[in-house]
């Protein structure tokens, strides 16, 4: 019996064996060192990409790539050049013909009106005009009347020209302001009454430059 106490006694020293065990599970730790070394390589690629994309950059700061690609035979245009051919093409351009204006703003007529008057008067001379103006039926022939003078008499006063030699380049109406008003009805009831104005602009260019 003594004996195999002795035996026991011996073999409890071999347990510490696991001791050694707990010392193996390290290498994952040097596998993981390994793992993260090729991250690191992944890391610097971009650095390499971005070196190779250098001489992209100074090409674009000396020059874009198109202007490379044109052949030396060919010019490019500028501004200047586009400069230049406006201002040849002015050069033989005709001076433009003297126009007198005279304008009337806020006339108590309907625009609508004053334009059947306008459209007879457009383009004729100043004399038949007048002959026409002075008898028509229409009420706006009237302010379109005193217009026409008004631009006949900045010709002979601002520009020393002879108002019967004068013609009416353009006539043109438009709308003002409108005034509104109601008139009352029936059973308490009211009706909308619009007043309406017009803006009428006159110009007169000497008869020779028609």
């Amino acid at each position: 019996m003594a004996d195999e106490k002795k035996d026991k006694k011996a073999k409890k020293p071999a347990a510490k064996k696991p001791a050694a065990k707990k010392a193996a599970p390290k290498k994952p730790a040097a596998k993981k060192a390994e793992k993260k070394a090729p991250a690191k390589k992944r890391k610097a690629a971009p650095k390499e990409t971005s070196k190779k994309a250098d001489p992209k950059a100074k090409g674009a700061a000396g020059g874009s790539g198109r202007e490379a690609e044109q052949p030396p035979g060919d010019k490019p245009r500028g501004r200047s050049q586009s400069r230049s051919d406006s201002s040849g093409a002015g050069r033989g351009a005709k001076p433009a013909p003297l126009v007198v204006r005279a304008s009337s703003r806020y006339v108590r007529i309907a625009p609508r009106k004053a334009r059947l008057v306008a459209d007879q008067v457009r383009g004729l001379q100043i004399e038949k005009a007048r002959a026409l103006l002075q008898f028509s039926p229409r009420g706006a022939a009237r302010d379109i009347g005193k217009l026409i003078e008004s631009a006949a008499a900045n010709a002979e006063n601002n520009h020393d020209l002879v108002a019967d030699e004068m013609r009416v380049a353009e006539i043109t109406v438009d709308e003002g302001p409108t005034l509104r008003r109601f008139r009352p009805r029936a059973l308490g009831r009211a009706t909308p009454i619009n007043k309406r104005t017009s803006h009428i602009a006159v110009a007169l260019s000497p008869e020779e430059e028609a």
